[in-house]
């Protein structure tokens, strides 16, 4: 019985590792996303998205609106279809700038639902499920952090895919193939600075800077293939092609270092190793031929060192690398006689042809790429030119003592720049705005339940309270024996709603009109706040950001008076009715010595600032 258990068990794990590979395989496709004029060139590699399970977050935000925010949830059911219709869509975004936009705006949509509902002490049950971009392994977190980690890869990976579609026979494509590059490489490495314990392979440090690699190496590719779209044909030119394919050589040299070497190796999929491989031996073959012709065109065209220009000199003198001391490299850099300009001209042309062949090798041990017609014809014919330049000059005697060339210096003029992503550009409104400004209303703080108050004051007495600030307003003091301090008011209660209005998001002076047009009979909805800290005075703020008018009501009215009144205060409702003599006399006094007691409160930190004054 064991046996057959441990048979059938081998038998389901063999089926799921080929599962595996298989799905590895149409994932990490190379052909899927390349565009037109990808023909006569060698694919890029892009990134598959990751993807995501529905999530359904009616229940758990609808209770949390309900214990938290103690407001009614159905209200709600609005904004929360917006949010998951939202969520649904960008599971499956365009392959184009629409697409793009629609993921920066779910990002920034994550930051108001971050605040909103994701207490820091507790879960509401929401679990994030998202897949890896190759292997398919599911992981899943609480977090809405996880949640931005993955959107921003996504970001990255369409990106890739917008890269890979463009044109590369036309200047114009290959730029804005470069550019999504770019965005891409950008992405990762935001990724990779901002986002730690990643869950999954794919946001893992080490994958994250492979791809960023691997990104900046294909950009630098575009920039090579741009640069020869209709190149003049003179040496000094055909020099600089040669060290800038040495270059995106040396570049994705270092990218398969990568990918071969420590946990990445048996991670990235077999067919991006081979093409990397590909590349980096492809694009080493075209600088040796680039040189080539131009060393053996120099020879055909009978030209010696006095006829050549101060800047081919210098090319020539600095495009090799100092070879080392093997028997088998030619000790000629810069070839000043013309038996040494065709000995070193076939010596690159005989590598160029031996690198084309070893490419075309590499294609046909791997079992994806042999199947790419269009790689295989770029790699055929690159392989042919070198071959028939080789056969001009078959007869020459000198070919048959060729040794191996100095390798070649890797040199660009153009630097590259990653493209941080500028996420203002895709500005988002809350979709639950209605709970009131994010800042207070947030599921960090707490605040007691929803209480009203109702004042009903005759002619000639006032409400007893005062306000400050906006968006939304603080009750700033609380005259003693007032008709507020009797209803149950505080100093820094929330006013959420006047009457009917829902006043959370209303600015200063808007509450203060509605307050004044209650008449005598004013009713409020007031919330209590546990915790004051973010109703203090911000360090920034400076005694000229405070408003300079107080407003008093009287018996007969609403009235105004500027705060350098004796009897107005910014800092609290204080009924001068209520002062002795005494006080009244401390008040008025001045001493030019002494520092104003009311100023030096005004710029400590916890300063609340009173601009209304209801009595």
């Amino acid at each position: 019985m064991k046996e057959q258990v441990a048979l059938e068990l081998q038998f389901v794990n063999s089926n799921l590792q080929l599962l595996k590979e298989q799905l590895a395989e149409l994932n990490s496709s190379v052909e899927i996303y390349q565009g037109k004029g990808s023909k006569g060139s060698i694919p890029m590699i892009p990134l598959g998205l990751k993807e995501t399970k529905e999530i359904s977050f009616r229940e758990p935000f609808k209770d949390f609106i309900l214990e938290h925010y103690s407001e009614d949830p159905d209200k709600y059911d609005e904004a929360i279809s917006e949010f998951m219709d939202l969520r649904e869509a960008m599971r499956t975004p365009e392959r184009d700038e629409s697409g793009v936009a629609l993921l920066f705006e779910y990002f920034n949509q994550l930051y108001f639902i971050d605040r909103r509902f994701f207490p820091p002490d507790r879960s509401l049950g929401i679990y994030f499920e998202w897949y890896d971009s190759l292997t398919g392994t599911p992981s899943c977190q609480r977090t809405v952090a996880f949640e931005k980690a993955c959107i921003l890869f996504n970001l990255g990976a369409l990106y890739t895919q917008l890269g890979a579609r463009h044109d590369r026979t036309l200047p114009e494509g290959l730029d804005a193939a470069a550019n999504n590059f770019l965005r891409a490489a950008g992405m990762f490495r935001y990724l990779h600075d901002t986002f730690t314990n990643a869950p999954s392979k794919d946001l893992s440090p080490e994958i994250l800077d492979m791809l960023i690699h691997l990104m900046l190496a294909q950009a630098r590719e575009c920039l090579h293939e741009k640069a020869l779209l209709g190149h003049s044909e003179d040496l000094e030119t055909v020099v600089e092609l040669a060290q800038e394919a040495a270059q995106v050589t040396h570049e994705y040299t270092q990218v398969h270092t990568t990918i071969t070497s420590g946990s990445v190796k048996g991670y990235v999929p077999n067919s991006w190793t081979s093409l990397v491989r590909i590349k980096s031996e492809y694009y080493r073959a075209c600088a040796h031929y680039h040189l080539a012709e131009c060393l053996l065109t120099l020879q055909a065209g009978g030209r010696d060192e006095t006829q050549l220009s101060t800047r081919v000199k210098e090319a020539l003198q600095y495009v090799h690398l100092t070879p080392d001391s093997s028997t088998t490299t030619l000790d000629c850099t810069l070839p000043s006689t013309h038996q040494e300009r065709v000995l070193l001209g076939l010596a690159h042309c005989r590598e160029s042809v031996l690198l084309h062949e070893e490419a075309l090798r590499q294609q046909r041990m791997c079992r994806e790429l042999r199947k790419k017609g269009s790689l295989s014809d770029v790699l055929r014919f690159r392989h042919e030119s070198a071959v028939h330049l080789l056969d001009l000059y078959e007869e020459e005697e000198d070919l048959l003592n060729v040794l191996d060339p100095p390798p070649i210096a890797p040199a660009t003029k153009f630097q590259l720049t990653l493209t941080t992503p500028d996420f203002s550009q895709h500005s988002v409104e809350d979709v639950f705005r209605m709970l009131g400004p994010a800042a207070v209303f947030s599921a960090k703080h707490q605040w007691s339940a929803p209480r009203p108050v109702s004042l009903t004051r005759s002619a000639a007495q006032g409400f007893g309270f005062s306000v400050r600030g906006d968006a939304p307003v603080v009750i700033a003091g609380v005259d003693r024996g007032s008709l507020a301090e009797h209803a149950g008011m505080n100093e820094g209660d929330l006013v959420v709603s006047i009457g009917t209005r829902d006043v959370k998001w209303m600015p200063h002076d808007e509450v203060v009109g509605l307050i004044r047009d209650a008449g005598n009979t004013l009713n409020l909805t007031l919330v209590t706040p546990c915790d004051k800290t973010y109703y203090k005075l911000p360090k920034s703020k400076s005694l000229k950001d405070i408003s300079p008018h107080s407003t008093t009501s009287s018996s007969s009215g609403v009235s105004s008076s500027s705060s350098n009144s004796s009897n107005s205060s910014h800092y609290g409702s204080i009924n001068s009715s209520t002062l002795s003599a005494k006080d009244k006399d401390k008040r008025n006094s001045w001493n030019p010595f002494k520092r104003s007691a009311s100023r030096d409160k005004l710029k400590s930190d916890s300063m609340l600032d009173c601009n209304v004054i209801l009595r």
